[in-house]
């Protein structure tokens, strides 16, 4: 039987060689999740941004139909007053 000595640095040696490959996977397995992450972050991103532009687009067309009813109004109070002037 091998002395207890003679035996350590073997095991060491074998433990380190196993923590290294256990810390190797769990660096690329978190890599990978932080890349999934980064990836569903710029989806969510896009989405944010796509729903900025559309309201930005509603709240321009509104202001726009606005501004049409806004003149209607004017040229409909304008033949208003000239109707009630010719009384």
């Amino acid at each position: 039987m091998a002395e207890p000595k003679d035996m350590i640095v073997p095991m060491l040696l074998e433990l380190r060689d196993e923590m290294r490959r256990s810390f190797a996977n769990a660096e690329q397995r978190s890599e990978q999740r932080f890349a999934e992450v980064e990836r569903r972050l710029e989806r969510i991103e896009k989405r944010q941004d796509a729903q900025k532009d559309a309201f930005a687009g509603e709240s321009v067309l509104a202001r726009y139909a606005a501004k049409g009813v806004d003149e209607r109004l004017d040229s409909l109070e304008r033949d208003v007053a000239v109707l009630r002037a010719e009384r």
